[in-house]
């Protein structure tokens, strides 16, 4: 705090005044020199005048920070702050989570396998029964027969007889027997065409595929590959035995 200063009451000539005058403005500048010493707090830098002080008190709040601000840096520099250990080193390993792949092949281990599909044999095919129809297309049959030896490998056999024809109700007989009609409906698809009547468009389908001519001993059996391909023609070979032993040999052969 600054005081005031009493002037003594001293009786002083005239000739101490203008000094006294003088030394006035130097007593003033020392009182307040000697409060910002107070405030401040001693100071190593010389006493001088305020603007060097407060250079003095700037230099002080740089070269010590505040407390805030040295907990702060202690903390970033202490070695017991240290950053907490990285998750790889203070989780446990976790085990790679198996494929979809691994996954399903474990699942179906355990079990057993279930057994390959196997295509089922086709069905046997139809067998005509005795006589030959004299309305029926026989182109037509005979297309059919070659396609659905085409899907199933079966050969197709074409059966030209008569309805009057004594040997081809002899054959009819054997071809209605259990075993020679399983022949039939596992190796081919029969197509019985009539050339006994006045069709032409038969009489032109026996030649197409018994070209030789000359006189045909009824009945005609020709076997056809599913390709459309005469296998063997009895017009050229002759007919088996009309039994059930030549008619299955016959059948066996051909079957092939």
């Amino acid at each position: 705090m600054l005081r005031p200063v009493r002037a003594d009451r001293r009786t002083t000539s005239p000739r101490s005044a203008a000094p006294l005058g003088r030394r006035l403005p130097l007593v003033a500048a020392a009182v307040v020199a000697a409060g910002l010493t107070a405030a401040c707090g001693p100071s190593s830098e010389p006493a001088g005048s305020a603007a060097a002080a407060t250079a003095t008190a700037g230099q002080s709040s740089q070269a010590f920070p505040s407390e805030s601000q040295s907990a702060t840096a202690s903390a970033a520099t202490s070695p017991t702050a240290s950053a907490p250990p990285s998750a790889s080193a203070s989780a446990p390993a976790s085990s790679p989570t198996p494929s979809r792949a691994q996954s399903g092949s474990g699942s179906t281990g355990g079990g057993s396998a279930k057994p390959a599909r196997t295509s089922a044999a086709p069905a046997p095919a139809k067998v005509p029964g005795p006589g030959y129809d004299s309305s029926a297309d026989a182109q037509k049959q005979i297309d059919a027969a070659l396609r659905a030896a085409k899907a199933d490998g079966r050969m197709v056999l074409l059966d030209f007889g008569a309805n009057w024809c004594g040997n081809c109700k002899a054959a009819d007989k054997v071809f209605a027997q259990s075993q020679t009609a399983g022949i039939l409906g596992a190796s081919y698809h029969l197509v019985k065409v009539d050339i006994g009547g006045n069709s032409s468009a038969n009489s032109a389908l026996l030649r197409k595929y018994s070209p030789s001519g000359g006189t045909y001993t009824m009945p005609v059996l020709v076997v056809v590959s599913p390709s459309g391909t005469v296998r063997t023609d009895t017009h050229v070979t002759g007919n088996p035995s009309l039994t059930a032993e030549g008619i299955n040999s016959f059948l066996r052969k051909w079957a092939a």
